[in-house]
């Protein structure tokens, strides 16, 4: 009776030690005894993936004209001096564009207790295995479409100034004519 005790510890001894341990990050597998196959396996993956798109147009239209008036001295015996004034435009445009994109970050960081496994005390002739598999992706695109429309059109024309069939005319002037055009535009995009 004592050996059929024995030879039944021993037969379920054996069983145990024939058996297959697994065990998840964070885990310990010990005590298995001999010829077993013991695993713990972690895997982590973060994936990440921004956009921006911008569309920035600036249009600068200007037209304008000026025309100063007519002057005239005619048929006087002492006829005095006929000015025509000056005719002048002027357009300053100015444009500051600033467009600045945040990247978002992929998180890199392990899982708490990621890579905290162990296999200990398994017996002889056991197959242990520890695997950690980390994947991290980030992917981040960027469009910008910048586009700058100036147009100008300026006329300017002085008046006629006539002096005429006077005994004694005066002078007769026309004033200047003028245009000036500033533009000043500005992209500042930081992606």
């Amino acid at each position: 009776m004592k050996k059929q005790l024995i030879r039944a510890g021993a037969t379920i001894a054996l069983g145990c030690s024939l058996t297959t341990g697994f065990a998840a990050a964070q885990s310990s597998i010990s005590g298995t005894g001999a010829d077993s196959t013991n695993t713990v396996s972690s895997t982590s993956s973060n994936t990440s993936t921004t956009g921006n798109t911008n569309a920035l147009g600036v249009s600068n239209l200007n037209g304008q004209g000026a025309t100063s008036g007519f002057a005239g001295s005619f048929r006087n015996t002492s006829g005095g001096a006929a000015h025509s004034g000056n005719a002048g435009n002027a357009n300053t445009s100015a444009t500051a564009v600033t467009v600045s994109n945040r990247a978002a970050s992929a998180s890199a960081s392990m899982p708490a207790g990621f890579g905290d496994g162990s296999i200990s005390n398994t017996g002889a002739s056991s197959t242990n295995t520890v695997v950690y598999s980390s994947t991290n992706t980030s992917t981040q695109s960027n469009v910008n479409t910048l586009t700058v429309t100036n147009s100008n059109t300026q006329t300017a024309a002085s008046g006629n100034a006539t002096s005429a069939r006077n005994t004694s005319g005066g002078g007769a002037t026309s004033g200047n004519a003028s245009n000036t055009s500033n533009t000043s535009t500005s992209y500042n995009v930081t992606n």
